[in-house]
């Protein structure tokens, strides 16, 4: 159980570490940890590669199936809804950078007061207003009744939290591993799209051969019956030989129809894959050959590398989600402590508007706030909890996505190796039924076989034909499990390559 200890001691350590303002970083996959046989002879891995970037279906030698490929990365519905998904990520990065930086706001108000002189603030400060408050036949001078007030302002106004604890700047990163998930999310949708779409073509494929066989395979046996029927009459074989000709006849005229229905549906898939609609493919398949040798494609290195699982998109994602988390703590932790906050407020103050942009007019207000949290009934250790919570959930992800990763490139590996053997076996098995036929018709020309052995090797040919076909597709589908297990390709190329969005 080496994977589970492995899987188990990354989980403890990532969830001790929590005790810190943020987690530690120390989520590692050392190599000693990954299985030998991974490992090429000289225990070292291959460097930085582009497991995603080369076009790595190229391997598979088919020109039709390059420009399906390419269709789909251009047109497929999914791959577009992934990179609107990172569009944005993109912006909640810029939301989470805006807050490092001060916030700066203009503003211009134009307010008019009328109250009475003998009210509020200004009655007080000067004892009443009117005459009122005087004798009826004193001379003193009457002051207004009511006063009125016109105040035109601009001013700019300046905030800034100072970031003392690391609180923006860890919301910020982990907005940033956010977007990197997502550009990863988008790389394993796309090999998704590729294999998808390789595989898709493949079963087409397959099954259009397949119903091409079937139908001769049925006019085979519809000769066949009829040659037997003879011979029944006249006495030469028996009548289970006649009936179980005759249900072959009926199961291959059966399956017939079904195979039609099946291919059908793959193509629909295909196209969908493509985002296109039916038909759009019919002249692009026309050109496609099912009889290539997929026995010849470059077989993958007998040493795999230990950093394979860097170049899976999955587990790189589930890496930076897991980081994002880790920053996430950290910043709901720094919740805990004091803001500090400074704003500032400059501007022109006048009661008529001609006057307002004289330089004389100015006015500012500078301000400086610590604010500390006391009592928030509990919220700030609960969103600790959430955080921590959530990183204990992406500490179990990342340890699945590698678990995952070394299972899928094990077995992958096997099964390659197993389609492999079994496709050169049935390749040997159809060079055999092939010079079979070629004896029997000889034999049946020059007049010293006959014909029902020409139909029976004719059959056993079209039999391991359609053997051959589905070898050949199951090897196409292994070859792909392999390349999806490894993220992408194990051949070094010097092919074009494509850019993230």
């Amino acid at each position: 159980m080496p994977h589970l200890k492995f899987a188990t001691s990354i989980a403890a350590g990532m969830l001790v570490a929590g005790c810190g303002l943020p987690p530690a970083a120390d989520v590692v996959v050392p190599a000693d940890s990954i299985p030998s046989e991974w490992m090429d002879g000289s225990g070292t891995a291959l460097g930085e590669d582009t497991s995603w970037a080369i076009e790595w279906w190229s391997a598979f030698s088919d020109p039709v199936l390059d420009s399906l490929v390419s269709v789909a990365l251009s047109r497929n519905l999914d791959l577009a809804e992934a990179v609107a998904r990172i569009d944005e990520a993109r912006a909640r990065v810029g939301i989470a950078t805006a807050d490092l930086i001060p916030a700066v706001n203009g503003a211009a108000n134009a307010a008019r007061n009328e109250q009475p002189a003998n009210a509020g603030f200004i009655g007080g400060i000067f004892g009443g207003g009117g005459n009122d408050s005087l004798p009826p036949d004193s001379a003193a001078p009457t002051g207004p009744d009511r006063f009125a007030f016109t105040d035109y302002t601009a001013s700019l106004t300046l905030s800034w939290e100072l970031d003392l604890w690391g609180r923006i700047r860890r919301d910020r990163s982990a907005a940033i591993a956010d977007l990197t998930a997502g550009e990863e999310d988008y790389r394993a949708i796309r090999i998704g799209i590729v294999a998808e779409t390789i595989r898709a073509y493949h079963e087409v494929l397959d099954l259009r051969r397949g119903v091409e066989l079937n139908r001769e395979a049925l006019d085979v046996l519809t000769e066949r019956a009829a040659l037997a029927e003879s011979r029944y009459a006249q006495g030469l074989v028996t009548s289970f030989e006649l009936y179980r000709i005759r249900g072959d006849l009926r199961a291959t005229a059966a399956a017939l129809p079904e195979s039609q229905a099946v291919l059908a549906d793959a193509e629909r898939r295909l196209v969908l894959l493509t985002g296109g609609f039916p038909g759009d493919l019919d002249d692009l398949l026309a050109r496609a050959d099912a009889s290539g040798d997929l026995g010849q494609a470059t077989p993958p290195p007998s040493g795999v590398p230990a950093d394979v699982l860097a170049q899976r998109p999955d587990v790189r994602a589930a890496a930076q989600r897991l980081e994002g988390a880790r920053q996430r703590v950290g910043a709901r932790k720094a919740s805990l402590f004091p803001t500090l906050t400074l704003s500032a407020t400059v501007g022109l103050q006048a009661n008529e508007p001609d006057n307002l942009f004289r330089l004389d007019q100015w006015f500012n207000n500078l301000a400086a706030g610590l604010t500390a949290p006391l009592f928030q009934g509990g919220r700030i250790r609960a969103n600790i909890g959430v955080a921590e919570a959530q990183y204990a959930q992406q500490v179990v992800a990342y340890t699945r996505a590698v678990l995952t990763a070394v299972g899928e490139v094990e077995a992958t590996l096997k099964q390659y190796e197993a389609q492999r053997d079994r496709f050169e076996t049935i390749t040997a098995q159809l060079d055999e039924a092939e010079a079979s036929l070629s004896v029997q018709s000889d034999r049946y020309a020059a007049g010293v076989g006959g014909y029902t052995d020409y139909l029976d090797a004719l059959r056993n040919a079209l039999t391991v034909r359609t053997s051959a076909v589905r070898a050949r597709r199951d090897l196409a589908f292994a070859r792909l499990a392999l390349h999806r297990a490894l993220g992408g390709t194990w051949v070094a190329s010097e092919t074009s390559s494509t850019t993230a969005p």
